[in-house]
Parts: structure tokens; sequence; C-alpha cells
């Protein structure tokens, strides 16, 4: 069973940004909030076109995702997670990224 969809609404994004806690790490910035939702999480990615041409940007939001897909099982579910990719995404390799983005999960205590 699916337990996250996407996030599209700006609205949603800035109510992340003002009121959900933070944690950032080398690669990337992770959001979390409670949603009203109690059976799914929702998942939003950035990346600024500071980081490339939207072949870079699409490789990184594609290696972002198969990373929370991975992690996916581990995760409480209710959670509005939202992911900032900063520069040093492009150059880490995927095991980089999957090990911090674990760990800024766990400080943020969506992790079970």
């Amino acid at each position: 069973m699916k337990k996250t969809e996407s996030i599209t609404q700006n609205y949603v994004f800035r109510a992340a940004y003002r009121r959900g806690r933070n944690v950032s790490c080398k690669n990337m910035v992770v959001y979390a909030w409670k949603n009203r939702q109690k059976t799914v999480n929702r998942l939003g990615l950035t990346v600024s076109t500071k980081l490339g041409c939207a072949v870079v940007r699409n490789r990184i939001k594609r290696r972002l995702r198969e990373a929370y897909r991975l992690l996916e099982d581990e995760l409480c579910v209710g959670y509005d997670i939202i992911i900032v990719a900063r520069a040093s995404c492009e150059s880490a390799d995927f095991k980089q990224l999957k090990s911090s983005m674990h760990e800024a999960l766990e400080k943020l205590g969506v992790v079970q």
C-alpha cells in the first residue's frame, strides 16, 4: 500500500516552512509538520534553479525520491515532509543521500 502522496500546492509548502520543524545537514534541509490526514504522509521536493539545468535538477529529484522510498516503511504516518536540496546534493553519492536523509528524519522524530 502506498503511504505517500505528493505535495503540489504552494500554501502547503509555505505552512510547512513556517510552522514545521527543520533539520539541516550537508546535502539537504528537511522540514516535517503533522498533517491533518492521519493515514498518509505527503512529500514535497524543492530543487532550486541555482543547482543547474533541468536535467541536473530532475536527477537530484529522482535520487531524493528513491532514497525516501527506501526509508518509507520506517516512517510514522501523518506527516508533511519537505526536502530542500543543497548544492552538495548533486555530487554526493546515493549512500550519503540516504544516510543523511535518515539522520535528519530521525532527529525530527518521524522515524518509528
